[in-house]
């Protein structure tokens, strides 16, 4: 399992990566990570809405109201242009961490005990 300081540290890429490829609203976004990370990352709405609420605080992402299909309204989330340009940044950082990580460790998938 991953920790939670790590899913924390990881939650603005992942949200921010995500809202990249189209708008969504919170389930959503759970399952996405849930379904991309093959089962292996387990968010809460407690964790991911008050990331959503700094993002858009920060101006990355806005948010707007939309009846769905059975007619209740739901929050969607998509990314504005200053979330694309975190974005970037986001990748960059986390590229460095991960090659620094791999030189260290090596290619191979440690072990879960």
């Amino acid at each position: 399992m991953i920790s939670k300081d790590l899913v924390a540290a990881s939650a603005k890429s992942l949200i921010l990566s995500i809202l990249s490829e189209r708008e969504s609203y919170g389930y959503e976004i759970i399952q996405r990570v849930r379904q991309i990370s093959g089962g292996e990352m387990e968010w809460k709405d407690g964790m991911l809405y008050p990331v959503l609420h700094r993002l858009e605080n920060q101006g990355f992402i806005d948010s707007f109201w939309e009846k769905s299909e059975n007619g209740r309204k739901r929050k969607y989330y998509r990314i504005r242009v200053e979330g694309r340009k975190a974005l970037e940044v986001e990748k960059e950082a986390w590229l460095l961490v991960h090659d620094t990580l791999t030189k260290l460790w090596g290619r191979q998938k440690p072990a879960l005990t």
